[in-house]
């Protein structure tokens, strides 16, 4: 199994051998803001496939708000591109979850800490948010989990 930087680059040729020169923009766009980020600090640093999928999260949501200021400006074409863009970097993400499959993951979190003799309260939010996280692994929306998080605990 390969790497999703590897798919990447892999992809570069592809798309340059297709013609695809959205999907070919989009992919070296992507390709620059990883290297830029490994090579950002005092020592270069390897970025695994977590953080590259996280990045391309923040990455897609961006040019999604772009195209939506691009929209209230009256630029539909340049907003169509923007999405276009977007499309192609969320081709590399994992397939969300639904709120049921999350919802089922906050309770059976919040059971095994139950079990472990854990009082849980609002206050015990973050007890039971960092394995959530860890479970979902950024494949759902961060805000609608502190939410369902909330309701479950109170």
């Amino acid at each position: 199994m390969s790497t999703l930087k590897e798919r990447l680059h892999a992809d570069v040729v592809s798309h340059m051998k297709d013609g695809n020169r959205i999907a070919l923009n989009a992919t070296r766009n992507v390709l620059s803001e990883i290297d830029t980020r490994e090579k950002a600090g005092q020592r270069p640093i390897q970025l695994d496939d977590a953080q590259i999928t996280k990045m391309l999260q923040k990455e897609a949501s961006q040019y999604h708000e772009v195209a939506r200021l691009y929209e209230e400006a009256g630029e539909s074409e340049r907003a169509a591109t923007e999405i276009a863009d977007a499309e192609v970097i969320e081709a590399y993400l994992p397939e969300p979850l639904t709120a049921e499959e999350v919802e089922s993951i906050v309770d059976e979190v919040i059971a095994s800490l139950k079990d472990d003799g854990v009082e849980l309260s609002l206050m015990h939010m973050g007890y039971v948010m960092k394995p959530v996280t860890e479970k979902i692994g950024g494949r759902f929306d961060g805000k609608a989990l502190s939410e369902i998080v909330r309701r479950r605990l109170s």
